[in-house]
């Protein structure tokens, strides 16, 4: 069985997947043959893999920076949130229904043997496997139900375990020193190192409190990791971006920052191109006058309809669009560009709605799931013959009523809809392969009156992930005690009961 390292945060949000996907990259770096692996992962942000099964995008993220492609098995259980107490759940890569939570907490414990084997499966396949927790291994009132998160799973397959701590937030040594001191014993034993992430300043100011946790904890600090700026796909939420360059480049990019928007990843190229300065608009006062509004992916695509009917912002969006502004549509952004939607199976939340009748097509909301990775060739001008690889996750139909098709896929049928300066697509990952961005990049400087090099020279996006897999490795590497990590993986050994 392959050697493993699991990595747990004091909270959501400490920086487990960065720091997981540090280590996929050191580890690859260092010649060895790693993976990584997340028992149950909570997003909307969801990926779909070559063979059309959906995962959660940081495991994603953490298989490109290993080097590999992406797999289910690296995330066997992928819940969805639809409501504050509801969730779809999917397992391997396939959708086994809506659950509320506390449905969900009473069968959690019979996925087991099937997040067992996913695990099993890869450790037969890989040298090292990059385990990621779960929100905190401290959630005494969820004791009981950690059969594959956090400790529970940490036991099952023998994985020592890196405690990180988000200094950024504050009270740091509370978080760590608290979080080891709910643990049962059997699990302080198992922690090989604390890390303390995200931190700004010198780091000598905060020797006497390492110490202090090192006395109080008994378990050695085994980094302090700079807050580092890279930019890399973020899981849950729109992370900072990298703001004062994106304001200073000379194309506007407004995104909608839908509530339940989802798989805002797509626009992380429109993000590094040098030309364009990409922003997400939550208010129809802070939407200005932008060179190209986008309306993202969202679960819930009646309900955020209606968000931005009744604070002004399908309003504003209407208005700057009868005047020139460019619109795109991706997925339930696209759905809603439409004349209408119609929910009569209660997909979504039932009944009819209309749509912002910006393009001509209607939507049929359904219970199938539609799952698939595409490729295809734009036909809507003037980004016609730009080569697409993207996928779809969808739940309904989209007819085209007038107007032209945006894209043709490879068998000929043909995907959404584009009239005038307006398009739809349901491909989300479109601008993934460079050439779309290029030519949308070159459209728009040229419709400011500005040549396509004003934005600076163009680097392809795969190009762009690597140099910051290798800047954020680069940053761990440098401050991450790498000899204690590999000796824990060598102490506990990852055997566990999966063997």
């Amino acid at each position: 069985m392959a050697r493993c390292i699991m990595v747990q945060g004091t909270m959501s949000g400490a920086g487990k997947s960065l720091l997981a996907a540090a280590l996929c990259r050191i580890f690859r770096q260092d010649g060895w043959r790693v993976a990584p692996f997340k028992g149950q992962n909570m997003a909307l942000n969801s990926y779909i893999t070559r063979d059309g099964l959906e995962m959660g995008r940081a495991q994603v993220v953490q298989a490109q920076a290993a080097g590999i492609e992406p797999d289910v098995r690296m995330n066997p259980v992928l819940l969805k949130p639809s409501s504050d107490t509801g969730s779809q759940l999917i397992v391997l890569g396939e959708v086994r229904g809506q659950y509320e939570a506390s449905r969900y907490f009473q069968m959690k414990k019979s996925l087991l043997p099937e997040v067992l084997e996913a695990y099993r499966s890869l450790a037969a396949e890989y040298d090292i496997i990059v385990i990621e927790g779960a929100g905190s291994p401290a959630e005494i009132n969820l004791r009981e139900e950690d059969s594959f998160v956090n400790m529970g799973l940490a036991e099952l397959v023998d994985a020592p375990v890196l405690l990180v701590g988000d200094i950024d937030r504050g009270g740091v040594f509370a978080q760590l020193y608290g979080t080891v001191a709910l643990l049962e014993e059997r699990e302080r034993q198992r922690i090989a190192g604390t890390v303390v992430n995200k931190f700004r300043g010198d780091p000598a100011l905060l020797d006497p409190g390492l110490v202090m946790l090192e006395e109080k904890t008994g378990i050695p600090v085994l980094g302090v990791i700079p807050y580092t700026r890279v930019d890399i796909d973020d899981e849950d939420s729109l992370a900072p971006r990298l703001e004062e360059t994106q304001a200073h480049r000379p194309v506007d990019v407004a995104v909608i920052r839908l509530p339940r928007m989802s798989n805002f990843t797509d626009f992380s190229p429109l993000e590094s191109h040098p030309a364009l300065g990409v922003r997400y608009v939550d208010k129809a006062a802070a939407l200005g006058a932008p060179d190209l509004i986008v309306l993202p992916g969202t679960k819930s695509t009646m309900d955020d309809l209606s968000w931005m009917r009744q604070n002004g912002l399908e309003a504003a969006v209407r208005k700057l669009a009868a005047g020139g502004t460019p619109v795109l549509g991706v997925c339930g952004g696209y759905q809603m560009l439409g004349e209408n939607l119609s929910d009569p199976e209660g997909v979504e939340r039932g009944g009819t709605l209309r749509g912002m009748g910006l393009l001509p097509c209607d939507t049929d909301f359904e219970p199938q799931k539609t799952r698939t990775r595409v490729a295809a060739s734009v036909l809507a001008e003037p980004f016609a013959g730009a080569a697409l690889e993207g996928y779809e996750i969808h739940m309904g139909r989209t007819r085209r009523k007038g107007g032209t098709s945006f894209c043709r896929l490879p068998d000929g049928q043909e995907d959404g809809t584009a009239q005038g300066l307006v398009f739809g697509t349901y491909l989300h990952g479109l601008f993934d392969s460079g050439e779309l961005t290029g030519r949308l990049a070159a459209w728009l400087l040229e419709r400011k009156g500005l040549s396509p090099g004003d934005g600076g020279a163009v680097e392809s996006h795969q190009a762009y992930q690597n140099r910051q897999y290798d800047l954020l490795a680069d940053a761990v590497r440098a401050h991450l005690d790498m000899e204690a990590v590999y000796a824990a993986m060598e102490r506990f050994g990852g055997k566990g009961r999966t063997g």
